[in-house]
C-alpha cells in the first residue's frame, strides 16, 4: 500500500461533526436510539404462517410481504442468509412457502427461477429441521422426520445431566413451546391449502423419512429418536402429560407484560404456536399480547413489510453515547442525559433464567431489547456501564448504583474456563449440539472471547475491578484463545476482526505492560489484512472457512472495528501503525456520504456461526464515529 497524506483537522472535524448531526437527529423523543436490525427472510415468512395458522393473515397487511421478498430474491433465483451468499437452499424454500401462502403461483416467473434453485441443491430433504418442522405444520412435510421431542425432559431435575438449563437461553426459550408443537404434531388446515410437493428432487412418495445417521458416536441420539417415536406410536410416552402442563406453565410465566417471550422471534413464534396446539382461543389476552409483540417488530412501508429477529434499543443506545462522547461531544449535553437516564430505567432488577445456574449473582444487568426481564445479558451490560460511566447525569449517586449493581452481576457470571458468555454461566455441553434437532450448532453458550473482552474493557475504562484471581483467569482466558496468527474469534460479530478489535481494546487498557506481545501480534495481523482500499472488510463465510481470516470487501463497521484495535494498540505499545491508521481513516472520509452516514451492504453481525447473521444498521454509523473520535483524541491530525 501507498503511503498517503494524513487527513487535516478540518476533514476529521468536518466528518465527526456529520456523523454527530446525523445520529441526534435519529435519536427518539423519549431517549434512546433504534435502528432496524436486518437478517434472512425465513423469519417474515414463517411470520406470515404463523398468521395463516392463527387465522390472523386477514388483520395484518401481509400482502406487502409479496413486495418485500421479492425484492430480496437475487438472480440467481434464492434467497440469501446474508449478502452477497450466492443464495441458500432452506431460506429460499421458506420464502417459496410464504409466497404461496400468499397466494402466488408456482408458474410466476420467479417461483420457477426459486424451484430450479431448490432442486439442484437437493430440495427440501436437504433443508434445516426448522424448515422441515414448519412445512410439516401444514402438512407439506411428514412430521416422521422432525426429531421427537418429549415433553417430559421439562421435569428432569436442573442437578440432572441434561436439563432445559443446560440449553443456551435462545434455545430454551425456542425449544420449551416446541415440546408442546412436537408432542401434539398438527396438520393445521389454511385457507389456501398450498402444496410444495414440487420441491422434493426425489418425489414426496420416495422420501426417506428417517433422519440420517452420520457413521459415528452421534448416531445413538438417532437410535434414541427412534425410540421415542415407538413409544409414541405406542402412546406410551411416561409422564406425558405432567411435561405438556410444565411446558405450558413455563410459557406462560416467561410471557412479558408487553407480550414478548426470549425477546427473540423464533421463541415468540414458537410460543404462539404451542398455545394454539394446546387450543386457547385467537382473543385470549395471553394470544392477543403475543401477537401484538409480533407487530411490534414488523417493519412496514408504503409497499413493504418484513419482521426483524429482534429489536436492539439497548445496545444501539449505549454504543451511540460512547460514539456522541468519543467524538468530543459533551457528556452532560441534553440527548446524552435523555439517553442515560432512559438507560438506567431500562436496568432490570428481577431474577431470570441465569440464576439456575448463578445462585450467587443478584439482578442488576440489561437486556438486548424493550423488554426482556428474563434474558439480561452480560455484553450489553458492558457496554451500558461503559456508556454511563462517560455520561455526567443529573443524578450521579442513582447512576453509580446502578453501575455496581451491574459490575457485581457481572462478576458472578464468570465461568470456569475464566472467560464470560452471553447470558449464562457454564453453558458449555458441546455434546447438546450433535442432537438431531440441534443442527444449526447453536444449543449452547459457552465464553467467548469477545464478551470477555467486553468485561475487560468496562472494567479498565470506567475504572472498576473485581477479584484479582477471577481478573487473572480472564486475562489467561484471553491468552490461550489468541489465534496462531495472532487475532482472535469474534462469536457475535463477524468475525475475526471484530473479535481482535474488542481484545485489543480491553488488554490495552488493563494489561498494557504485561500483555505486550500479544497485542502486538494482534495489530501486526490488523495491519496484514487490510485492504488495497484502505479499509478493512471480512466475511461471513470465515466462520466455515476459517482460512479467510481477515478477507472480504472493505465495510464501513469493520474498518472502524480494526482502527479502533489499532489505536488502542498504538496507545498500549507506543507502537502506532500510522500507515494503516491513516489510510483506514482516509477509507471512512472517503466513504463518507454528504449526509453524515455511512452504507454497506454486507452483514457484519453473527447471531449463530454459519447459520444466522444479522445487519445492525447503526453498525455502521456509530463505529466509524468512535474510531474518528479516538483518533482525532489519540493522533490528531496536521494540516
Amino acid at each position: 500500500m501507498q503511503t498517503q497524506e494524513r487527513a487535516t483537522t478540518n476533514q476529521v472535524a468536518e466528518a465527526i461533526a456529520k456523523s454527530q448531526q446525523y445520529l441526534l437527529s435519529i435519536q427518539n423523543p423519549a431517549g434512546y436510539w433504534w435502528a432496524e436490525l436486518e437478517s434472512n427472510v425465513t423469519i417474515t415468512a414463517e411470520a406470515v404462517l404463523l398468521h395463516k395458522i392463527w387465522g390472523t393473515d386477514s388483520t395484518r397487511p401481509l400482502h406487502k410481504v409479496e413486495n418485500y421478498l421479492r425484492s430480496q430474491q437475487r438472480e440467481h433465483g434464492g434467497w440469501e442468509l446474508y449478502f452477497g451468499d450466492g443464495g441458500e437452499l432452506s431460506t429460499t424454500v421458506e420464502a417459496y412457502m410464504a409466497l404461496k401462502l400468499l397466494g402466488v403461483s408456482a408458474t410466476d416467473p420467479a417461483m420457477l427461477k426459486a424451484k430450479a434453485f431448490i432442486l439442484q441443491r437437493g430440495g427440501i430433504s436437504k433443508t434445516r429441521i426448522f424448515t422441515k418442522l414448519h412445512l410439516a405444520l401444514i402438512g407439506c412435510y411428514d412430521w416422521r422426520g422432525i426429531p421427537s421431542l418429549p415433553p417430559w425432559i421439562m421435569l428432569l431435575p436442573n442437578s440432572f445431566p441434561v436439563n432445559i438449563y443446560e440449553m443456551s437461553s435462545w434455545a430454551r426459550s425456542s425449544t420449551v413451546p416446541l415440546l408442546i408443537v412436537c408432542d401434539r404434531k398438527p396438520i393445521f388446515q389454511i385457507d389456501p391449502a398450498i402444496s410444495v410437493d414440487e420441491l422434493y428432487v426425489e418425489g414426496r412418495d420416495r422420501v426417506q423419512w428417517e433422519l440420517p445417521r452420520s457413521g459415528d458416536w452421534t448416531d445413538i441420539f438417532i437410535t434414541l429418536d427412534q425410540g421415542f417415536k415407538f413409544a409414541e406410536s405406542l402412546n406410551l410416552v411416561p409422564f406425558r402429560k405432567e411435561g405438556i402442563k410444565a411446558a405450558e406453565k413455563w410459557v406462560l410465566e416467561r410471557q412479558e407484560a408487553t407480550g414478548d417471550w426470549g425477546g427473540i422471534i423464533p421463541a415468540m413464534l414458537n410460543s404462539l404456536l404451542a398455545l394454539r396446539c394446546l387450543d386457547y382461543d385467537p382473543a385470549d389476552p395471553i394470544v392477543e399480547r403475543g401477537l401484538k409483540a409480533v407487530d411490534n417488530f414488523a417493519i412496514e412501508t408504503a409497499d413493504s413489510y418484513c419482521v426483524q429477529p429482534c429489536v436492539s434499543p439497548v445496545w444501539d443506545t449505549a454504543w451511540a453515547i460512547r460514539a456522541l462522547i468519543d467524538s468530543g461531544y459533551a457528556p452532560n449535553d441534553s440527548a446524552i442525559v435523555k439517553a442515560g437516564e432512559w438507560l438506567i430505567e431500562k436496568q432490570i432488577l428481577d431474577y431470570g433464567d441465569w440464576t439456575v445456574k448463578n445462585r450467587q449473582g443478584k439482578p442488576g444487568a440489561w437486556a438486548f431489547e424493550f423488554d426482556n426481564r428474563f434474558y439480561p445479558d452480560v455484553d450489553d451490560s458492558a457496554v451500558v456501564v461503559m456508556a454511563l460511566h462517560q455520561a455526567k447525569l443529573p443524578n450521579e449517586k442513582l447512576k453509580q448504583a446502578a453501575i455496581a449493581r451491574a459490575l457485581n452481576w457481572i462478576a458472578s457470571m464468570q465461568c470456569k474456563p475464566g472467560g464470560w458468555a452471553a447470558f449464562d454461566i457454564d453453558n458449555d455441553q458441546d455434546w447438546l449440539n450433535s442432537i438431531p434437532y440441534g443442527d444449526l450448532k447453536a444449543m449452547i453458550d459457552p465464553n467467548t472471547a469477545d464478551v470477555t473482552a467486553r468485561v475487560l474493557e468496562m472494567l479498565g475504562a470506567s475504572n472498576l475491578s473485581i477479584n484479582q484471581h477471577n481478573f487473572d483467569r480472564a486475562i489467561a482466558y484471553l491468552l490461550e484463545e489468541q489465534e496462531q496468527e495472532g487475532c482472535w474469534f469474534g462469536r457475535w460479530g463477524v468475525n475475526y476482526i471484530y473479535g481482535t478489535s474488542g481484545v485489543l481494546s480491553a488488554l490495552a487498557l488493563v494489561a498494557p505492560k504485561t500483555q505486550q506481545q500479544s497485542i502486538e501480534r494482534g495489530a501486526a495481523w490488523l495491519v496484514g489484512c487490510q485492504n488495497p482500499d484502505g479499509g478493512w472488510g471480512e466475511t461471513c463465510r470465515t466462520y466455515n472457512d476459517p482460512s479467510l481470516k481477515g478477507q472480504g470487501t472493505s465495510t464501513a463497521s469493520q474498518t472502524a472495528w480494526a482502527l479502533i484495535g489499532l489505536i488502542a494498540a498504538g496507545e498500549a505499545t507506543g507502537k502506532f501503525a500510522y500507515n494503516a491508521i491513516e489510510q483506514g481513516i482516509n477509507y471512512l472520509l472517503t466513504s463518507q456520504k454528504p449526509d453524515g452516514t455511512w452504507y454497506e451492504s454486507y452483514f457484519t453481525g453473527t447471531g449463530f456461526p454459519c447459520h444466522f447473521y444479522l445487519k445492525y444498521h447503526l453498525y455502521q454509523q456509530y463505529f466509524p464515529l468512535i474510531a474518528l473520535g479516538r483518533y482525532r483524541s489519540v493522533l490528531g491530525t496536521g494540516d
